[in-house]
């Protein structure tokens, strides 16, 4: 039997886990950003709201509201088949400011805040996402914008991708279940008094390490972007990584496209 030599054998070798490893990460495209890596930890980034500001801005987004929960009529039933809407036309909603940016949403060259209003509706529970969001957009304090945020209750970036001079939001909303932690997100813009989902990225974090169950893990996305040109929303990108449930993750690329 003929025998190969031994730098052909390890050349084999070393090509075999070199292929193993391109299999394991995405194609990195030149030129190509990161938009956020859901891999990280995070932190609140948003300046406390003063007492002052919560209520210029709640007064001027509602037309009654209680200013404590615990001021909820216990007799309330709603009514119809929309108990949340029940309660905001009946007054039993205890609002609060939960975050802001600073930006320019609804026109380029203005100066806005952006405030996520947790409207707080009496008697939510967690199958109401325990009540509606909101995005108040304020210039000084002028209201020029009021949405339902469709329950996406926080802000993780502001971006102006496509350099117009008005900024997007990319914007999250989670829930934890059984010791699963489910987090999607959408980048957002906010035109003639609407908010519009330019991007819906789907499930970006599915972390079930909680449960103790076995073959817990976490997946976390990572976005990117990439073809820039000035008035054009570039092309974006969703990498999904796993890692096994760990103090010190060791991410492994998953899959590209939004996570299944």
């Amino acid at each position: 039997m003929k025998t190969l030599p031994l730098f052909l054998v390890l050349f084999v070798l070393s090509s075999a886990v070199l292929l193993g490893q391109k299999q394991q990460q995405p194609v990195i495209q030149k030129g190509r950003q990161v938009l956020f890596d859901f891999r990280q930890d995070r932190t609140s980034k948003s300046a406390p709201i003063t007492a002052a500001t919560q209520r210029l801005v709640l007064s001027k987004v509602f037309r009654k509201y209680l200013t404590d929960e615990n001021k909820c009529r216990q007799d309330f039933a709603g009514g119809g088949s929309d108990y949340l809407a029940a309660a905001r036309k009946a007054g039993q909603i205890a609002p609060s400011i939960s975050e802001s940016a600073t930006g320019s949403f609804t026109a380029s060259g203005q100066v806005q805040t952006a405030y996520v209003i947790f409207t707080g509706e009496c008697g939510a529970t967690h199958a109401d996402n325990f009540g509606s969001k909101r995005v108040a957009i304020f210039s000084g304090q002028h209201l020029v914008a009021d949405v339902d945020s469709d329950f996406k209750s926080n802000i993780v970036r502001k971006t102006d991708l496509n350099s117009d001079g008005v900024d997007e939001l990319l914007m999250t909303t989670g829930d934890m279940a059984q010791g699963t932690l489910i987090e999607i997100a959408a980048l957002v813009e906010f035109t003639n008094g609407r908010m519009r989902v330019i991007e819906d990225f789907g499930t970006v974090v599915e972390d079930s390490c909680a449960s103790g169950s076995p073959g817990s893990s976490s997946k976390a996305s990572v976005l990117s972007m990439s073809d820039f040109a000035p008035g054009k929303m570039p092309n974006l990108r969703i990498d999904s990584y796993v890692a096994s449930c760990r103090n010190v993750k060791r991410w492994r690329f998953l899959s590209t496209g939004k996570m299944q």
